[in-house]
This record gives C-alpha cells, sequence and structure tokens, in this order.
C-alpha cells in the first residue's frame, strides 16, 4: 500500500463486486477504505466476453491487478484476465490471513476489556514488530507468549494475543520427503557426508519448519521437511537436497537425488 492511502500500479488487490454494468464491473477494494475502481470489460478475460455476468457477480470477491491509479479524480482501473492462477490463490490466502490477525488482536481487545482506540494502537504495533503478524500468531500457538514478550509486547496483551490466537488458529502441517545419495571416496569422506547431512538440516527456512534425516542405508538418506504449507515444504526440501548434495560434492563426493 502507498503512503496515499491507494494502491500502487502493480499491486494485487482483493475486491468485492458492487455493480456489474455492461461495459465492466465496480468494485470496492477491500484493502483501501473508502476506495473504489472499475474493471473493464476488455480487463475481465482473456477470451471474449459476450456476457460479464457470466464471469463476475455482484457480492464476489476477486483477486485484481491495479492498471492505474488518477489520485485527483479518485479513480482506480482493474484488470482481472492479467491476475495468473498462483497470484489470485496467495494474494488471497494473504489477505485472509491478515484478516484473521485483525480478529485475533481484536478478541484480545474484548478480552482485556480495551477501549477501540488502544487496541488499535496494539493492531498496528503487531504490523509493526511482524512482517507477517498471521505467522507469528501460528508460532505464538505452538511456543507461548514468549514470541510477544520478547518483542516488547506488554505481558497481559502477550497472554491475550496467545489466548485468542489458540482460540482461534488451525495449525496444519505439510511433510514431504526425497531421498539422496552421497557418496565420497576422499579421504574423510565419512565427515564429508555428515556434513552435507548436518547442512541439509540448518538450511533457511520458515519460522516452525524443521528437516530431519534417516538413514535409509549407505548410500542413501531420506531428507524430510515439514512446514505449515505444501508449497513452503516443497521449497524447504528442495533447498536441503541442494544443499547436501552440493556439500558433498565440494569435499569430492558425488550427490544426487533419487526420489
Amino acid at each position: 500500500m502507498s503512503s496515499s492511502g491507494y494502491p500502487d500500479v502493480g499491486d494485487l488487490a482483493v475486491a468485492t463486486v458492487k455493480q456489474v454494468v455492461d461495459y465492466g464491473a465496480y468494485v470496492r477494494l477491500d484493502e483501501y477504505e473508502g476506495i473504489e475502481g472499475l474493471v473493464h470489460i476488455s480487463e475481465i478475460s482473456t477470451t471474449w466476453v459476450k456476457n460479464i455476468r457470466e464471469h463476475v457477480r455482484e457480492g464476489q470477491k476477486l483477486v485484481l491487478k491495479v492498471l492505474r491509479v488518477d489520485r485527483e479524480r479518485g479513480q482506480v482501473d482493474l484488470s482481472l484476465r492479467r491476475v495468473t492462477g498462483r497470484e489470485k490463490t496467495d494474494k488471497m490466502l494473504e489477505w485472509k490471513r491478515s484478516k484473521k490477525a485483525d480478529s485475533i488482536v481484536k478478541g484480545a481487545g474484548e478480552r482485556l476489556k480495551s477501549d477501540a482506540a488502544t487496541t488499535e494502537k496494539m493492531r498496528l504495533l503487531v504490523y509493526e514488530k511482524f512482517e507477517t503478524p498471521y505467522e507469528a500468531f501460528q508460532e505464538a500457538v505452538e511456543s507461548g507468549e514468549e514470541v510477544f514478550t520478547k518483542q516488547d509486547i506488554a505481558p497481559d496483551w502477550a497472554t491475550a494475543l496467545t489466548e485468542v490466537a489458540r482460540s482461534k488458529v488451525k495449525l496444519e502441517k505439510a511433510s514431504l520427503t526425497a531421498t539422496v545419495e552421497l557418496t565420497c571416496k576422499a579421504t574423510g569422506g565419512i565427515e564429508a557426508i555428515r556434513a552435507a547431512l548436518s547442512n541439509a538440516i540448518k538450511v533457511k527456512k520458515p519460522r516452525g519448519a524443521t528437516i530431519r534425516v534417516y538413514a535409509v542405508g549407505a548410500p542413501r538418506y531420506r531428507i524430510e521437511a515439514t512446514t505449515r504449507e505444501y508449497s513452503e515444504a516443497e521449497a524447504v526440501l528442495k533447498a536441503a537436497v541442494e544443499e547436501a548434495t552440493s556439500t558433498v560434492k565440494s569435499s569430492g563426493g558425488e550427490g544426487r537425488r533419487v526420489s
């Protein structure tokens, strides 16, 4: 979001369709209070649109790409056809998580009998302290209120935020495995393989993610990545496999993924 309160050109925005007319759809941008925009019929679909109402309807939630912004006139032009399926999925998930994070802060404020202004200050503080507040709430469910107290959030709020998060956040795990073949006939080969597997475990990963290594039977080893989402598990597993194979190769050995 830009400092003007309007989206920037190229941004993705979640919107609710207010009115469908023959030449397009008027929408309300859910993340920008009071801002509305237009999706022209030419930006509805990549194919010819005979009847716009077959593509969009009043009340529908859409993920749109910002094409033009005229702040003086208060006009925002948007596109539906230029949003990819992956962009739609990721943006909608981000928006839903943001709404859930807001509801957790609101619930904590109600638990503390806090006034609206104080609760809003806490919401802004949470967003300032954590790049992705929802992930912080997930971590709090797993690890406790220290997630917040170590960021200098008042103990009463830390407790309330954690308690509300535990009632609203459902933790889900996604696990993926890969089998790698590691060999090293050079001097210190066994240590090289141990280092490769150790480095695989240490690769950068999201909060709450874990990597485990199991011996299948030399020279094969299984690497398991567990995260909160399937796409994250894919990325973490790929990084771990690449780290293991590149490490053993740097010691004069051979490494490859076999499954």
